[in-house]
């Protein structure tokens, strides 16, 4: 059993890397002070390639990251990192004409993709809300409410529940290629679109008390437990046709364990004593499947798996920071101190492993043979800093509450 003493250095360990080394590195070398916003793309060793995109889905991040934080440490600084990335997103990539936001920007601030991608406009709306949270933005809070309007309107399935992946600039349906990234399969429907838009529903929801968004909520919550939970391995299905049917054999076990808070996350906002009850159930199995399946003997998680077994050795950062919170919340739910336990040696593990000790951040991935990939870089339009600040911000609050 973790003692107190112990427990109150975690804390400390989590709190001083969230202030005095991660926030830093994206208040600093990853800022865009040529073009605005923040850079496309950095090397491992900080070396920009300008002829990267700049995704949405990074500034919505980096919005939600700094907008998180200043309600845990209301400095300055951060409110002026949240402003930054706010006027960045309102004016470059919100569409004025057809509402919602583009895709993709190049270096300088230019629409290259002006698809709407459901997964990118959720990250919007989570964003929107928690920046109004933070700063009382009547206007992000109204953008918020427009775009929930806008995915309900064009990109809902009502005959067979859930949400389609892409959408053109105005919003009709996109064509049978259209994708979310090229990692992914040609489906129409995928897990990881559904978790997003729980979470930006759930953010939403927190502060609007919408029936609307209520309804939607327990729509996807419903989709999760009789659709994409294969409640014979207790993972996650990944890839979906348009009615549902199966579309892939692999998970990751970032996914499966992220997926089994959020989930609880809603539940608890939803008010629901039998849903959330179930919901815990089920957060409690994907947790120990995650632990006894995915996670190595030196306490990283492990990124891919199939039938039972790991196909896919690496560690990916965000991963490492979704099972810490997905084990205490895992803790807090059974009172295992099995949970609290690997949660701490996930701990560090980031921190002997992923932690960047020379150039600031973290590495996006750690390869099987234990190095770094140098390949991957530490600023893309996929990579910022939501997953490793939620990660400790998650930590401190539940460590508050244990």
């Amino acid at each position: 059993m973790i003692s107190k003493a112990q427990l109150e250095t975690f804390s400390s360990q989590v709190r001083e890397h969230l202030f005095s080394h991660y926030l830093p590195f994206w208040c600093g070398p990853a800022l865009d002070h040529e073009h605005g916003g923040w850079m496309a793309w950095l090397s491992n060793d900080l070396k920009p390639d300008r002829s990267q995109p700049k995704g949405l889905i990074v500034h919505s991040r980096i919005l939600w990251a700094f907008s998180a934080v200043y309600q845990a440490q209301p400095d300055p600084l951060y409110r002026q990192m949240a402003e930054r990335a706010f006027d960045y997103v309102m004016t470059r990539f919100w569409d004025a004409q057809h509402g919602g936001a583009f895709w993709r920007l190049n270096d300088c601030g230019d629409v290259i993709d002006d698809s709407k991608k459901i997964y990118g406009q959720a990250f919007c709306i989570y964003a929107l809300v928690e920046f109004h949270r933070s700063f009382n933005s009547v206007s992000a809070l109204a953008r918020a409410q427009e775009l929930f309007k806008l995915i309900e309107r064009h990109a809902h399935d009502g005959a067979c529940g859930g949400y389609f992946e892409v959408c053109r600039r105005d919003w009709t349906q996109a064509g049978p290629e259209a994708r979310l990234s090229e990692k992914d399969l040609n489906e129409k429907k995928s897990m990881n679109n559904h978790l997003h838009v729980l979470e930006a529903y759930t953010n939403l929801y927190r502060v609007t008390k919408s029936p609307v968004v209520a309804q939607r909520l327990h729509e996807i919550i419903g989709l999760f437990i009789h659709r994409i939970i294969d409640l014979r391995t207790g993972h996650l299905h990944h890839f979906f046709d348009d009615r549902w049917q199966i579309r892939s054999d692999t998970y990751t076990f970032g996914h499966d364990i992220e997926a089994s808070w959020l989930l609880c996350e809603a539940a608890e906002l939803l008010s629901n004593p039998g849903l959330l009850s179930r919901i815990r159930k089920f957060a409690l199995r994907m947790a120990a499947i995650a632990y006894e399946e995915g996670l190595g003997a030196d306490g990283g998680l492990y990124y891919e798996g199939k039938s039972g077994k790991v196909i896919d050795q690496g560690r990916e950062c965000w991963p490492q920071a979704e099972a810490m919170v997905g084990f205490l919340n895992a803790y807090q739910l059974s009172g295992n101190p099995k949970y609290l336990q690997v949660a701490q040696r996930v701990w560090q593990y980031i921190e002997q492993n992923i932690v960047d000790r020379v150039h600031g951040e973290w590495f996006w991935r750690i390869n099987p043979d234990g190095q770094a990939n140098p390949k991957l870089p530490k600023v893309s339009e996929w990579k910022g800093p939501y997953h490793g600040t939620r990660a400790c911000l998650e930590t401190l609050r539940r460590f508050n509450q244990i």
